[in-house]
């Protein structure tokens, strides 16, 4: 079952992948543990979760529409948006630049750059800890065979609390065929938050 609004969110340890030049050659980068506390703990973030990278709807609307509203978003007290998918650190990062994000190559003043994206944080739950630590996990088998991934929806999270939560067809379901995307959406989080200013 989902947490509800209200309940603190899952400390977890995310295994991210942060640029480091000293390496040197095609893949200067090094593993770094990010706790959900280091990106949340006294501030105001928008998640989007979704089941895939490179899927239709996560790479056609969902990432694009929050790439697009970043700056709005942001300018209603919110501090950074980052977007989750049970997917590795590798296969979030390849994702990012095949979307056409822009690589942060120097400033770490996130926890996960340099070697994230300057607008959209692309955060990898690998091991699906903080997606089930929601209750939102949900195992595809028979469709799409992707396995255990996250339902989609959209959350403001503020200093380790969920503020709001929208959960595409209002609750999780197992092994779904149809793909909901009515209310994760970044045009119904700028809503939200355009009406709910800090």
């Amino acid at each position: 079952m989902p947490l509800a609004e209200g309940a603190a969110v899952p400390s977890v340890t995310f295994k991210c992948r942060i640029r480091d030049e000293k390496i040197g050659g095609d893949n200067p980068f090094d593993w770094k543990d990010v706790k959900t506390e280091d990106i949340m703990k006294g501030k105001r973030v928008v998640v989007f979760a979704l089941p895939g990278a490179f899927t239709p709807t996560c790479s056609g609307t969902h990432l694009p529409g929050y790439e697009k509203h970043y700056e709005a978003i942001k300018a209603c007290g919110i501090d950074e948006i980052y977007c989750l998918s049970v997917n590795d650190a590798f296969v979030m990062r390849q994702w990012g630049l095949k979307q056409g994000c822009a690589e942060e190559t120097k400033d770490g003043s996130n926890p996960l750059n340099p070697g994230n994206f300057t607008k959209t944080k692309l955060l990898p739950d690998g091991a699906c800890l903080f997606t089930r630590g929601m209750g939102l996990n949900c195992t595809w088998s028979s469709e799409r065979g992707f396995g255990e991934r996250s339902w989609r929806y959209s959350a403001v999270f503020n200093d380790m609390k969920i503020e709001k939560l929208f959960i595409e067809g209002g609750a999780v379901v197992q092994n779904s065929g149809p793909d909901p995307f009515e209310v994760s959406d970044a045009d119904t989080m700028l809503k939200y938050l355009t009406e709910n200013k800090k």
